[in-house]
């Protein structure tokens, strides 16, 4: 008899059944390292526990992740109780966690920390040595596999944005043995031969050894000596690597590293086009005030009689001479009357004064007599009368 065909669907319900009936799996504790782990906005966390020879996936519903004592990351080591089923759709079999124990912290994360505060303390991570990135680069150098969509996106955003924009690939891979040595070579290539203007080193989203090239201390030299600026796009949004942090400038995805390689075209020209027109009105309104200033000018009294302002001034300078003529007559005029009263006073105690009245002065060598005890017989003396004045000889004392 021939066996009827099964669709996927039920063979994978079949595997879920085999597997929900096996008691040991119901209830199993696993340890191993968390890999790729991802804490979803609904609250449910996704992560790969893996050890050193093999993998499997793993979800924790948010019900459960509210036990949780310590917050997953990659890297740490972790004991998982959960069950083992089979996610029908895509026919894969996983470990639904109910509890989580934190045991340490991996190797790989150990190294990945050591080489991030040893290249930080030194360093390369300083916001003063990161390079500025050229505002409209005419061309950019993608670093990345030149398959999958990461390339497909750059070229996408970068051409949507600026379709002029020149993008050259050099193809390297990003994940694996020896990747790290190529990307290196491909930034000096970059950098000799001079070929751009600004560099996107990217890959898309994965595990930590998966993102481990760009983990690598000769990739982290290779983007700090760069001479071309570096936008590093390695991963998704919450993922972070060495390179991030070196990089002149960290982009969460690489699409959107081309936007902020890329400047958007039509923006640049609407603002081009808005300052064209204020610069076109703030012209106008110049004109308009300069116009406004001169009409007022040529309006003005100076311009229609320009010597009103020297005839003003002529007439300032007669009252300002009169005045100076009044105060000299008043003060010359004060002068005279404070010297009469001197004059009067002096007439008044003048000894010709008192020779009018009959009296006289007696001299003797040019000395007033005021005694007769000045004087001796024989003396000559000189008398002054009002009319003039006569010599005589003292006959008796």
């Amino acid at each position: 008899m021939k066996q009827e065909a099964m669709t996927v669907a039920d063979l994978n319900l079949y595997i879920k059944n085999k597997i929900a009936t096996d008691e040991f799996l119901n209830n199993v504790l696993v340890k191993g390292e968390i890999s790729n782990f991802k804490h979803h906005y609904t609250g449910h966390m996704y992560f790969t526990l893996k050890d050193e020879n093999s993998l499997i996936k793993c979800i924790m519903f948010k019900g459960y992740t509210t036990n949780l004592s310590f917050n997953p990351k990659d890297g740490m080591r972790v004991i998982i109780l959960g069950t083992v089923s089979v996610y029908e759709r895509d026919g894969v079999y996983q470990i639904y966690c109910k509890a989580m124990e934190e045991q340490g912290i991996g190797t790989l994360y150990k190294r990945y920390e050591k080489l991030k505060k040893d290249l930080e303390q030194e360093g390369l991570f300083d916001l003063s040595k990161k390079k500025k990135i050229p505002f409209m680069p005419n061309s950019i150098g993608v670093l990345t596999s030149n398959t999958g969509s990461v390339i497909k996106d750059i070229i996408n955003v970068s051409t949507r944005r600026n379709p002029k924009v020149n993008i050259k690939l050099l193809s390297v891979p990003v994940q694996g043995e020896g990747a790290a040595e190529k990307i290196v070579e491909a930034i000096k290539i970059m950098n000799e031969k001079k070929l751009v203007d600004v560099i996107i080193l990217a890959r898309g989203g994965g595990s930590l050894e998966d993102l481990w090239p760009f983990n690598e201390e000769i990739v982290a030299r290779a983007i700090f000596n760069s001479e071309l600026p570096i936008i590093s796009a390695v991963g998704h949004e919450t993922d972070f690597t060495i390179s991030d942090f070196v990089a002149d400038l960290r982009a969460p995805t690489p699409s959107a590293a081309a936007e902020l390689a890329v400047p958007n075209i039509s923006d640049i020209l609407l603002k081009l086009e808005t300052c064209n027109t204020r610069y076109k009105l703030a012209l106008k309104k110049k004109i308009e005030m300069m116009k406004y200033k001169f009409d007022r000018c040529m309006e003005s009294r100076f311009f229609k009689e320009p010597l009103f302002k020297i005839n003003e001034k002529f007439i300032l300078t007669d009252t300002q001479i009169k005045k100076m003529i009044l105060l000299v007559k008043n003060k010359v005029n004060y002068e005279k009357l404070k010297m009469g009263e001197i004059v009067s006073k002096l007439d008044t105690l003048s000894p010709l004064k008192t020779l009018i009245r009959g009296y006289s002065i007696t001299q003797k060598g040019g000395k007033i007599i005021k005694s007769k005890d000045m004087l001796n017989k024989g003396d000559i003396v000189n008398i002054i009368f009002n009319d003039g004045q006569v010599n005589a000889e003292i006959i008796d004392d």
